[in-house]
């Protein structure tokens, strides 16, 4: 659908989601449209300019007129940078998502010069033997089959400013107290951080991307961040200002990645990698044949706050 205002200078280009063409299409009722979104995407705010010689109604005139792309409905290309209403006029500082590398069995590993997390989708992969990575014992491996590896993922969340001590409580409408976590339903499931037991996702779209929606309810998974120490007395936090939730989860290996080799030979790659195992001085070269990179997105469902993952699912050869 587009619209077009009586100045003709803005367009509105909507479009429905994919669960709401679906529901369209069914013609019983069930499509009305309850929520919208808005994102800036494309936008740049640097165009803005207050010296222009026109005076005030032209600053912002290069921005308005700024070519965009027409919206689609494809959720993994779209609406990267929402856009967020707050009321409130006193506010100096917003809360962020940042991932914590420096809590116990948190950190990424360093995989051929890259930081990412690791998941070793079978038992041969995970095992402490030639060309396996141990992932009982190092860092940012995750048992993919087993879940019996401590590494995991974990996401701070708060003010991330030195200016506001962690003493003070972040405000109730900046705390995230529930997260949407997506992956690629292809390629593995979210994990409890501690037991083998698999959250359920809550919608599967039709690019086959799972959403889990994991809240302070979800024991295990969320939980509130009570820690009140600087950065400096506490070297395992990694916001300095007034702190939110924690976000932690693993991920465990689809049954197809398990079992084949088909999703690494369509959407993979091959070679060998070198990993830094803790058991060891060093890198190590292991003959992992099959690898998949991805992306696992975190958002905060208050704030629309976004933060990717980088994920590497490996199979030993």
């Amino acid at each position: 659908m587009g619209f077009l205002d009586n100045s003709g200078d803005i367009i509105l280009d909507a479009v429905l989601t994919d669960t709401g063409r679906f529901r369209l299409a069914k013609g019983d009722g069930s499509f009305k449209i309850s929520k919208f979104a808005l994102c800036d995407d494309e936008i740049d705010y640097s165009l803005y300019n207050k010296d222009h010689a026109n005076g005030s109604a032209y600053y912002d005139l290069e921005i308005l007129q700024s070519p965009v792309m027409e919206a689609f409905t494809n959720n993994g290309s779209m609406m990267k940078s929402k856009l967020l209403s707050i009321s409130r006029t006193n506010l100096l500082y917003l809360p962020i998502l940042k991932l914590n590398n420096n809590a116990p069995d948190a950190s990424l590993t360093t995989l051929d010069s890259v930081s990412t997390f690791v998941v070793a989708v079978d038992a041969d992969t995970e095992a402490n033997s030639t060309g396996g990575l141990n992932a009982s014992q190092t860092n940012g491996v995750l048992a993919g089959e087993s879940l019996n590896s401590p590494s995991h993922i974990r996401i701070d969340q708060g003010l991330n400013t030195s200016e506001i001590p962690p003493s003070f409580t972040i405000d109730s409408d900046l705390a995230e107290t529930a997260y949407i976590v997506e992956i690629d339903n292809r390629l593995g499931r979210i994990a409890h951080p501690t037991k083998t037991s698999l959250a359920d996702p809550s919608f599967i779209d039709d690019d086959n991307i799972a959403s889990y929606y994991l809240t302070l309810n979800d024991s295990g998974y969320v939980s509130s961040n009570e820690s009140t120490s600087t950065s400096t007395q506490d070297n395992t936090q990694v916001i300095t200002g007034p702190r939110g939730t924690i976000l932690k989860f693993r991920i465990q290996a689809s049954l197809e990645l398990n079992t084949s080799t088909y999703l690494f030979d369509l959407i993979g790659g091959t070679g060998t990698v070198s990993i830094n195992r803790s058991t060891d001085n060093g890198p190590v070269a292991s003959s992992f044949t099959n690898y998949i990179d991805t992306i696992v997105r975190v958002t905060g469902a208050t704030t629309g706050y976004s933060l990717d993952i980088p994920v590497r699912f490996v199979k030993k050869a």
